[in-house]
């Protein structure tokens, strides 16, 4: 069975773990559903994505227990509920704490480890308190950060890791902070300070040395977990997946309308672009031949949502109609890859586009994945997919995403 079992909630935080594990060496799978135990075999790391982020806490405990006899069959030594970075989260909207209590519950582990920094991706915690690099260079308190503070749905108005998690009742967390590393850690509820890379990597140590018979070890954090489960710089043998990528045009999907975002929209002149107005909510079959003859036509085409425009539709409601829109296109059409930029929409997309499992294929830049999807007789089995959250990625990132599809 799968030493590690790791479970993203949200879909583009899932496919970085996948990737920060895969580039350590693990053979690791990322998979849109609880896998059959067929399909683990001979993997160190077994991934499953959801859209916990987005969900009530009542929807988390409901979906996490219903999936606890199936993690139990796995027999993993660790479960990692990878979480965002910038631990963006409230008590009633994808609740951290709801998703502890109930994997506590069904699992039983023997302790409970709150990784609270990735040093690698900009994420610092010290004494219990959480900073963020901001794509001006700077690092915030996240109750600060000029993006976070302002989250429009999960603003992080408390930079303590403790009160806030506390807030949504993972209660008695105590904190093992850098010199403790150095010798054990604390059992129980536990908070890890991590502010470079080293700290990340006595924590693997630590875990490594850690008997405990009773139960799994449950670990909550960002990458940063998965960092130390398979500690040491990243493979560096050049990667010859891109020499197998198809000639052809792209299709590219914003459904994040972040400012980070917004700045990789405006960049990527190597499409057409498509800023969706209220009125083409109403157009969708429209919108989908005239997209499709661009892209039969030889251009890279990108679909994306205006940042500032009411669209009179939730998030979950937009996420689930670039999903269907997408599949419509592609229904009319053939592409060679295809980029989504928002955590929500990537779920919701993946999973309508009928694809089972993601494995990776190389780092598009921090925290952004290149992958390969895999849906057994579609034409879509093998297609090369970017994924990446709202707040990520470089300026150019979508414009050196095509240009590695030979025109």
């Amino acid at each position: 069975m799968a030493r590690i079992v790791f479970i993203g909630d949200d879909f583009t935080g899932a496919s970085d773990t996948l990737a920060t594990l895969s580039e350590r060496g693990a053979k690791a799978r990322l998979f849109l559903d609880m896998p059959k135990a067929e399909e683990t075999a001979g993997l160190d790391a077994v991934g499953i994505a959801t859209d916990l982020r987005a969900r009530s806490p009542e929807d988390i405990a409901t979906r996490l227990g219903a999936m606890a006899p199936a993690l139990r069959a796995l027999s993993p030594r660790f479960v990692h509920y990878k979480i965002c970075s910038t631990f963006d989260s409230a008590p009633q909207t994808g609740s951290i704490g709801a998703a502890v209590k109930t994997l506590e519950a069904t699992l039983a582990p023997s302790r409970t480890i709150v990784v609270g920094g990735q040093p690698s991706l900009g994420r610092y915690c010290l004494f219990g308190t959480l900073f963020a690099r901001a794509p001006d260079g700077e690092v915030y308190r996240i109750d600060r950060h000029p993006i976070m503070s302002r989250h429009p749905v999960t603003p992080m108005d408390e930079a303590d890791l403790r009160v806030h998690l506390a807030k949504q009742g993972v209660e008695g967390l105590s904190l093992t902070g850098r010199k403790t590393l150095d010798t054990a850690l604390k059992t129980g509820r536990t908070l890890i300070d991590a502010i470079e890379q080293p700290d990340i990597d006595r924590l693997g140590k630590r875990l490594a040395e850690i008997d405990d018979q009773e139960g799994p070890l449950l670990l909550v954090g960002a990458s940063s977990a998965a960092e130390a489960l398979f500690p040491g710089d990243p493979l560096t043998e050049p990667n010859t997946a891109s020499a197998v990528w198809e000639r052809g045009p792209i299709l590219a999907v914003a459904g994040s309308r972040s400012s980070a975002t917004a700045v990789q929209v405006a960049a990527a002149d190597s499409y057409e672009r498509l800023a969706l107005r209220r009125e083409d909510l109403s157009r969708q079959e429209e919108l989908a031949s005239r997209c499709a003859g661009r892209i039969e036509a030889g251009a890279n085409v990108m679909i994306h949502l205006r940042p500032n425009l009411d669209y009179g539709r939730t998030p979950a409601v937009l996420s689930d109609w670039l999903a269907r829109l997408t599949g419509s296109i592609l229904c009319r059409c053939s592409v060679a890859g295809i980029a989504v930029a928002g955590g929500d929409t990537s779920s919701v997309l993946v999973k309508q586009l009928g694809f089972r499992s993601l494995s990776f294929i190389e780092r598009a830049g921090p925290g952004v994945a290149v992958c390969r999807g895999h849906a057994t007789g579609s034409p879509l089995d093998e297609t090369v997919l970017l994924l990446k959250g709202g707040q990520v990625g470089a300026t150019d990132l979508f414009e050196r995403f095509a240009a590695r599809f030979p025109r």
